[in-house]
């Protein structure tokens, strides 16, 4: 049976293999659109749902990098499979609880290690516990927050589990976004996504399941732009004063100043000394230090000490 936002947006007339079939992409389109992704400097992506597909991407396509949908998170031959050929791979989670993730990765590294286990559940735990799993694991899968609505509400798009996976797991992040606009894939990316995937479209309005959770081009451009921006803004994470406040520290720091005149040997007091601008003399933190002290010099009032 199709899935509710299925009916909604293709009907009710058909089922959902008839819908498939009717919509599903041709393989003689793959070569073409691979060849205008190599004109644009894209790498090229499509995601098998049965192993007939995997074999024709990588095989056939010469495709490295597969992405797992949600719905074969928990279909472990399919997993073991893609394991053995990928180079790269983006596990979307959508539906899957971490036990399920851990389950998943568990197959995943199995396959990646090049191991000659037999598969068994104990088998994929060895794996993922093991030293060379993990390192597998490291270096080829991305883990994808994802939440499988189309289009997802907002407050369920989860995007502070893209931490949670990344502190559980230790691997490299990314999100499966759903929900309408791109406030969600940007936030991702200010909580360390380093993959987003985002449905597009020529026009929201075109009939089928998911143009209405799709970007329009001029909006998927957009978020490529604002993503870059988001990534600037980040930094380093060090915590020291820019570049480009140098000068406002100097004019918005203050400094002590005399209240009135200041004999040379004169003694320092509370009253004598206040924090005006700019910031370029002896810091306000050196208040209670200057009190007390003695003045090496004459100050007039006002005066920078």
């Amino acid at each position: 049976p199709k899935a509710a936002y299925q009916k909604e947006t293709t009907g009710t007339s058909e089922t959902q293999l008839e819908m498939l079939k009717r919509l599903e992409l041709p393989k003689d389109w793959h070569f073409e659109l691979k060849h205008y992704c190599a004109t644009k400097g894209i790498d090229f992506l499509s995601t098998p749902f049965d192993s007939g597909s995997l074999k024709f991407l990588v095989e056939t396509i010469g495709m490295k990098t597969i992405k797992v949908p949600s719905g074969e998170m928990t279909n472990g031959p399919f997993l073991l499979e893609i394991a053995k050929v990928a180079e790269k791979i983006f596990l979307s989670t959508g539906m899957s609880t971490l036990d399920d993730i851990r389950s998943a990765l568990g197959v995943l590294a199995l396959g990646l290690s090049v191991n000659d286990a037999q598969p068994s559940m104990q088998a994929f735990e060895d794996a993922f516990t093991s030293e060379i799993g993990q390192a597998a694991l490291k270096n080829n899968v991305y883990i994808l927050q994802c939440t499988s609505a189309y289009p997802t509400p907002l407050d369920q798009a989860n995007i502070k589990a893209i931490s949670t996976l990344k502190d559980t797991f230790g691997l490299r992040t990314g999100f499966s976004d759903h929900t309408e606009g791109t406030i969600a894939s940007l936030a991702a990316v200010a909580l360390g996504a380093e993959v987003i995937e985002k449905h597009f479209t020529l026009d929201r309005a075109l009939p089928g399941p998911d143009h209405k959770a799709s970007l329009e081009p001029d909006e998927l451009c957009r978020l490529f732009l604002n993503i870059r921006d988001v990534e600037k803004s980040l930094g380093t994470g060090e915590k020291i004063q820019q570049p480009a406040e140098v000068d406002t520290a100097n004019v918005a720091r203050k400094s002590l100043f005399t209240t009135r005149a200041i004999a040379k040997g004169d003694v320092f007091s509370e009253d004598s000394l206040v924090a005006q601008r700019p910031g370029d003399g002896v810091s306000p933190m050196q208040f209670w230090d200057q009190v007390g002290a003695s003045s090496k010099r004459f100050y007039k009032t006002g005066e920078k000490i």
